[in-house]
């Protein structure tokens, strides 16, 4: 059993569940809004180019430009968690968003729509990681996934709602409307946050069960980031990150350009992945507190099944490359871009598992920095793929079978690192190495 799965612990109160289920619901918004706010530049691509003159590698440069800080907003701002309130923190993130898109009202120079970008990506790189530690907060260690599949679920969901509206308001007024809309909306969750949101109670570690060593210790950061969990799940989430950036800036291309359907039905089909990893990542975050509330170790709960969905999208990668075009080939489709995104709710639980709670805040703000280097990489290697081939087609074939076999594989090795049973004992060793 693991060192989380303690003696039954007294009652939640029910006013403080309700609470906590606020929150959760409140955060799903948070991170709907996280996606929408960086995916309107790609609804109103066209346009932008046309107003502001630019050419296609300008706006790609735009498209770039968000995650040239991402990294480094996901760590520095990440670690700040450890310092100032959740609840705060949180809301001063939105109001960043919004400040980045009052200049988008009206006309606007490319230099200026670069710099917005640039401090947009800063300001969300954290987002994820922040979200997710909150929920954890509010939770006990064996009833977390779903909470935090729920969450994660809110991206999947800001992609099935923001598609349909924000292209409606672009076409209907204008590209700066859609960003009048979301500083609009985003600042109502302010406002709602501000009011109804709160910090957790002070988290307590639990007394570790009969069988188990130790409880959790708060370690230092290099304990902590060279412990097999944290380096496994990081691994798995680069993995999977890998196929959602491709997912985000070729899937859809890959539908009109290598297969040919055409545009209204590319935008129907596109949705496909986006609601079943919507469903998804709130099954598996369900799954994965099951099986941990009947003592199934949770290297299996937490690292094997995150694990097994990564390696399920790269085997569905990889089928859909070798069939023809068809309804069996756009199944493996949507598992392929669906399955790995299940897998980060489960996979972020396991570090709440071997993180203390005043760390595991800027730890999960490492991991974001560490797994968005795949988006960097991934759209440069798919595109390295596609423009050396003899056509599109071929191109894109290998491209995404070569993804399929590194996702398959990746995802199985990095399984065999996330031991929390394990590492929790490792981790409390070696802080007493330290100590002596």
């Amino acid at each position: 059993m693991s060192h989380t799965a303690t003696a039954r612990p007294a009652a939640v109160a029910p006013r403080t569940r309700a609470r906590a289920w606020l929150i959760t619901a409140l955060l799903l918004v948070f991170m709907l809004f996280n996606f929408a706010d960086k995916a309107v530049l790609g609804f109103a691509g066209a346009h932008i180019q046309r107003d502001l003159g630019i050419t296609p590698q300008q706006f790609g440069l735009l498209q770039s430009a968000f995650f040239w800080l991402f990294a480094a907003g996901a760590i520095l701002i990440a670690a700040w968690s450890a310092r100032i309130g959740l609840r705060w923190l949180l809301a001063i993130l939105m109001l960043v968003w919004i400040a980045t898109m009052v200049p988008l009202l009206g006309p606007v120079s490319f230099g200026v729509l670069l710099a917005c970008r640039i401090v947009l990506g800063f300001a969300e790189g954290p987002a994820f990681a922040l979200a997710t530690h909150s929920v954890h907060a509010w939770f006990p260690p064996e009833k977390r996934a779903l909470p935090s599949g729920i969450v994660t679920a809110g991206a999947s969901i800001g992609q099935l709602l923001a598609a349909p509206v924000l292209t409606w308001v672009i076409v209907t007024w204008s590209w700066h409307a859609a960003f009048g809309v979301l500083i609009v909306a985003g600042a109502l969750w302010t406002l709602a946050w501000a009011t109804l949101g709160k910090d957790a109670p002070a988290e307590t570690v639990p007394a570790p069960a009969a069988g188990d060593a130790v409880r959790l210790v708060e370690a230092p950061y290099r304990v902590l980031l060279t412990t097999g969990t944290v380096i496994g799940i990081a691994l798995l989430t680069f993995f999977s990150y890998w196929a959602t950036t491709l997912k985000v800036a070729w899937l859809p291309v890959y539908l009109s350009d290598g297969l040919g359907y055409g545009t209204l039905t590319t935008g129907k089909l596109v949705m496909l992945p986006y609601a079943l990893a919507a469903m998804g990542a709130i099954g598996a975050g369900w799954l994965s507190n099951r099986l941990t509330a009947r003592g199934v170790p949770r290297r299996i709960s937490r690292g094997l099944l995150a694990g097994s969905m990564v390696v399920l999208a790269g085997m569905s990668m990889f089928a859909f490359t070798v069939l023809p075009v068809g309804v069996p080939q756009m199944l493996f489709i949507t598992l392929a871009f669906s399955c790995n995104t299940a897998a980060y709710a489960v996979a972020f639980t396991a570090i709440a598992d071997v993180v203390h709670p005043r760390k595991r805040g800027a730890v999960l703000g490492f991991l974001v920095a560490f797994y968005s280097m795949a988006g960097v990489i991934a759209p440069l290697v798919l595109g390295y793929f596609v423009g050396n081939a003899a056509d599109s087609s071929t191109g894109y074939g290998y491209g995404f079978a070569f993804t399929g076999i590194l996702m398959a594989v990746g995802g199985a090795a990095s399984t065999f690192l996330v031991r929390p049973e394990r590492d929790v004992v490792k981790i409390a060793e070696r802080v007493q190495e330290i100590a002596k």
